[in-house]
């Protein structure tokens, strides 16, 4: 097994955040729950042993929860070599853990939301699977490394992720030796950010048997039109971040603009300030304090595909300063929810973002070092059980 040794420090995570204790911190109830639901799916004993020894190493290593590091905190003779089997080259799939961590947070913790949320991970390396210069929209940088795509089930209280996808640059797609080298599954193609968001929330709708929650995702980009019609067309209710320049016509004949043809979305709003209502919400990343700010909502129709007419939706703008154009916007496919009920659910990114800060780096979301495609899923779903576990524990 050849392993990347050239990683770059990562840049794009807050330093402070590293080296934490964290097994000290934990409930060993919680774990041991965990491993008990999760882990007997994997059958083999050994398995199940070596899933439990990666977890709780993930839990208590310090600093870069890379196999290495792991297999020294846990100081038994020849655990590096297993654990690089068990998670690099062994056959179990990770899939069945990540549907069944999403069944116990269902019981546990009463999600309201799927929220889509882009990990990015600096490398200086070019061996890793994915690695290449990648754009991280959110921070207006370029860096190489990997781009991911994680899916979080999020309450007001907590949130963990459950789902990954991978965004895969065209060189790893087209390239027959890298393809081979990183053991990209046949089939697998090249899909945007958009693309792998709405994948991902989409597989977890058809295949995964939880109950569907409105996905929040971010199409400030792009790919509006693309994904609202896949989403609806597979039955999952959504509310996506979009730009406020995107163009769109008022759908409601009484509402000003109505007769006006496409407009930018901010400008749509900005001519029914009149219906604006307050919407209290609890601010996340500031310990869950409430706060109070403005929205409404406006019926809105998008171009639709050939022959099909204009896309229904709604848009939906929130005000922190009345005195200034809307401060954040979206469009979603329900119709019928209230401009106060969508701003809530809407703020549940705050959450996600808030854990994943707090908790995301010492769970080790960032932290797989190898070149398998197999192996990162495999490494990213015990991360997800670790974040779950730390979570769930500090909610108790």
């Amino acid at each position: 097994m050849i392993l990347d040794t050239d990683d770059s420090a990562d840049i794009l995570t807050m330093p402070h955040q590293r080296g934490l204790p964290c097994g000290a911190e934990v409930s060993d109830d919680v774990v041991t729950e965990l491993c008990a639901v999760l882990f007997s799916l994997l059958g083999r004993r050994d398995r199940r042993l070596r899933a439990e020894q990666y977890l709780r190493g993930l839990l208590a290593t310090r600093g870069r929860k890379s196999i290495r590091n792991i297999a020294s905190h846990l100081g038994a003779a020849g655990v590096e070599q297993s654990l690089h089997h068990f998670i690099s080259s062994s056959a179990w799939d990770w899939r069945p853990l990540r549907i069944a961590l999403a069944g116990h947070l269902e019981h546990t913790m009463a999600p309201q939301a799927w929220v889509v949320r882009p990990i990015h991970i600096p490398k200086a390396g070019k061996h890793s699977v994915g690695v290449d210069q990648q754009f991280a929209p959110h921070l207006g940088q370029v860096f190489r490394g990997q781009q991911a795509l994680g899916v979080w089930l999020a309450s007001p209280e907590l949130s963990a992720p459950v789902n990954w996808r991978m965004v895969l640059p065209e060189p790893w797609i087209n390239d027959p030796e890298r393809r081979e080298q990183a053991a990209l599954p046949d089939g697998l193609g090249a899909e945007s950010a958009e693309e792998c968001a709405v994948s991902a929330a989409v597989e977890m709708a058809q295949r995964w048997g939880v109950p569907r929650r409105p996905v929040l995702l971010d199409l400030r980009r792009g790919g509006i039109a693309a994904a609202a019609g896949r989403l609806t067309a597979e039955g999952v209710p959504f509310l996506a971040r979009i730009s406020p320049s995107y163009r769109m016509a008022v759908a409601d004949q009484a509402l000003p603009g109505h007769r006006a043809g496409s407009l930018p979305a901010q400008r749509i709003l900005e001519l029914v300030k009149g219906i604006r209502t307050p919407v209290s919400w609890r601010d996340a990343a500031h310990g869950n304090t409430p706060r109070t700010t403005l929205a409404a909502a406006v019926p809105v129709a998008l171009p639709g595909p050939a022959g099909a007419g204009p896309r229904r939706l709604l848009l939906v703008g929130e005000w922190t300063n009345p005195a200034q154009p809307p401060a954040q916007l979206w469009v979603t496919g329900m119709t019928r929810a209230s401009a106060g009920s969508l701003l809530r659910i809407a703020k549940l990114s705050g959450r996600v973002e808030s854990d994943c800060a707090r908790i995301g780096d010492r769970a080790g979301l960032r932290d797989f070092v190898g070149r398998s495609f197999r192996g990162w899923h495999r490494h990213m779903t015990l991360a997800s059980v670790a974040h779950t576990a730390i979570a769930l524990g500090a909610a108790e």
